[in-house]
């Protein structure tokens, strides 16, 4: 058994944050039914471009392996008491929606107690349940400005800069996935659930770590770096040689001494202005422009051979591509394959979260469902007949038949 498998979540999720967050989730065995709004056309990563086309995308399929898709209105009388049914069955109800949305639809731990008491409400929200913006959209892009990330991204003196990568998002969904376990392993020692109101906006603050420590304990200005340098340590950061960059990266005193020998040059470990951190740190000018100067002389694999036999911590800059076929990334499993019936085969990304021996958790990975996929096996599972799912059908709790993948007949 894969370790969550005893887990079931029902997720009111929609785009990135959230699925990616459930996907790691159910990717340790954990059984995460999708509920998909049918009056929104379900979840809007469907039609993210490009590669999108009938209610399908490979922006979907990158959130959403390993999960059932059941197409349902929460707010019609009917809808709301399939969803107190799919509650009485799990541990957790997960959301990424607006700070204020949680209360509207009645999926907080004060709306769901009485249906069931062990249940944890997990929301994930842009700004959390309290506090001025609560009400405000949060994505990416908007909290990586807020949060000032985007005041030490890039080059100094340029234009502001985010992170190529939706890193906010991604950590907010680590973040998530984290307490909802926390809170369904206190529901079932406790015999009591929970709400876990995580937001973007405190995963992005948060991640400030030490240059924001430093700022608020010794008033220190985080600043942009030339060439990604590290804020203190030198030299850490990426180095142009004669037919590309490397990241060369001496984190401990031993580091440095190793370098100097590759670069030929040993007696620039005694040297007074460099012998130290803070020597280095001091005199970092003068050292970088010495280091850049060497560093242009070879090409990036002869500096790499050398670099790796005195173990001192490189590494090529990679573009995507090179990234996703190096020998370590396939050797490690990280890349997912799924038949997918309209864009035939899909190679994703697993999740890195490992548990148990080598590749117990790298199981073939289901395709994302299709909107609705899974509404009629869902229902049967509570206990729904045919009629009963017909009238549900009727009622428009489950919406329009035509495109969300089910049939109500």
């Amino acid at each position: 058994m894969r370790p969550l498998e005893d887990v079931r979540i029902v997720s009111l999720e929609q785009y990135g944050a959230g699925p990616f967050a459930s996907m790691h989730l159910a990717q340790l065995g954990a059984e995460v039914i999708k509920i998909e709004d049918p009056a929104a056309g379900g979840d809007v990563g469907r039609h993210v471009p490009p590669y999108a086309e009938g209610g399908d995308s490979l922006f979907f399929e990158s959130f959403n392996r390993d999960k059932s898709s059941v197409v349902l209105d929460i707010r019609t009388p009917e809808g709301r008491e399939v969803f107190h049914d799919l509650v009485r069955s799990a541990d957790a109800v997960f959301s990424n929606l607006r700070g204020d949305v949680p209360e509207k639809l009645g999926i907080r731990y004060t709306d769901l107690a009485a249906v069931n008491p062990r249940i944890v409400c997990c929301s994930l929200t842009g700004f959390g349940m309290t506090g001025p913006r609560s009400r405000e959209p949060g994505y990416d892009y908007v909290l990586q400005a807020l949060a000032g990330w985007m005041s030490v991204t890039g080059e100094p003196g340029g234009a502001p800069q985010k992170t190529g990568l939706s890193l906010v998002d991604y950590s907010g969904g680590f973040a998530a996935a984290i307490a909802l376990l926390a809170g369904v392993h206190a529901a079932r020692r406790d015999g009591v659930g929970t709400d876990c109101d995580l937001s973007l906006y405190d995963t992005a603050v948060s991640l400030l770590t030490y240059p924001g420590t430093w700022h608020l304990t010794a008033g220190y200005e985080p600043t942009r770096t030339r060439h990604s340098a590290h804020p203190s340590l030198v030299p850490f950061q990426a180095f142009e040689a004669a037919d590309g960059w490397l990241v060369v990266g001496c984190a401990k005193e031993k580091f440095w001494q190793r370098l100097t020998v590759v670069l030929d040059r040993p007696e620039l470990a005694e040297d007074p202005r460099f012998r130290t951190f803070a020597d280095r740190a001091r005199h970092s000018e003068e050292l970088v422009a010495l280091l850049e100067e060497a560093f242009r002389a070879r090409t990036v694999a002869d500096w790499l051979a050398d670099l790796y036999a005195a173990a001192v911590p490189c590494a090529p800059v990679h573009d995507v591509s090179e990234a996703l076929a190096d020998p370590h990334t396939l050797e490690r499993e990280l890349v997912a394959e799924t038949e997918h019936p309209r864009f035939g085969r899909v190679r994703s990304l697993r999740s890195p979260v490992r548990v148990g021996p080598p590749g117990a958790d790298t199981m073939p990975a289901r395709v994302a469902p299709r909107m609705g996929e899974h509404t009629r096996a869902v229902l049967r599972g509570l206990g729904y007949d045919d009629d009963r799912i017909a009238a549900l059908a009727r009622s428009g709790a489950l919406g329009p038949a035509e495109g969300t993948g089910w049939t109500p007949g």
